[in-house]
């Protein structure tokens, strides 16, 4: 009798285990929801805010360095000691590597994945609306006297062809780090789709 008391008893616990289980199944399952959610809200604001583009009497400085003339593109040095921090996918293709240098940022493409420089919206959004407009305001306030001119953001595209290999981003402010890496993931995300539907 004592037997199938404690029989009773383990079916009773592995009962309210397994409840428990499904329980935080279903939550975890809607903070997903909420999550993805909350994503595309941000997408479809930043596609709208891309196409949102002021006009540019000058040259941009993505068209400013094609204009220039072509260099053959030599890797920059990478020390075997750094670790980057990976731009991956949902699905977890790695879209490029990022390295921490000082006040600045160096970005490798993986050799894989042939990101074209004239592929939307690369240029229209993070040259043009994100590294240009950092670049002028910074102009703006070595023109006010807030910023040393040495402290200006730069930006150099590394490239064979069409094809771009590295960025080199230079006098990084702390507060715009954040906002350049979420930029260029999404910028990287946005390219490698349409990659993949041009295939």
């Amino acid at each position: 009798m004592s037997e199938t008391n404690d029989q009773k008893e383990q079916i009773k616990k592995v009962a309210k285990l397994r409840a428990n289980i499904e329980k935080k199944i279903a939550e975890l399952e809607a903070e997903l929801d909420e999550q993805r959610t909350l994503l595309t809200l941000i997408d479809s604001t930043l596609v709208k805010q891309s196409f949102k583009r002021a006009e540019i009497q000058k040259p941009s400085p993505a068209k400013r360095a094609q204009q220039a003339a072509p260099k053959p593109y030599k890797p920059a040095p990478v020390t075997p000691q750094r670790k980057g921090t990976p731009l991956k996918t949902i699905t977890g293709d790695v879209l490029a590597e990022l390295f921490s240098e000082n006040d600045g940022l160096h970005i490798v493409f993986p050799a894989d994945k042939n990101f074209d420089i004239n592929t939307p919206p690369f240029t229209s959004f993070f040259v043009e609306r994100v590294l240009a407009k950092m670049h002028e305001k910074d102009k703006e306030d070595i023109t006010a006297g807030k910023l040393d001119p040495d402290k200006v953001l730069s930006f150099d595209i590394k490239q064979e062809g069409n094809i771009m290999k590295e960025i080199l981003i230079k006098n990084i402010r702390s507060t715009r780090v954040r906002e350049i890496k979420s930029s260029m993931r999404w910028t990287l995300e946005k390219m490698y789709e349409r990659m993949k539907q041009q295939k």
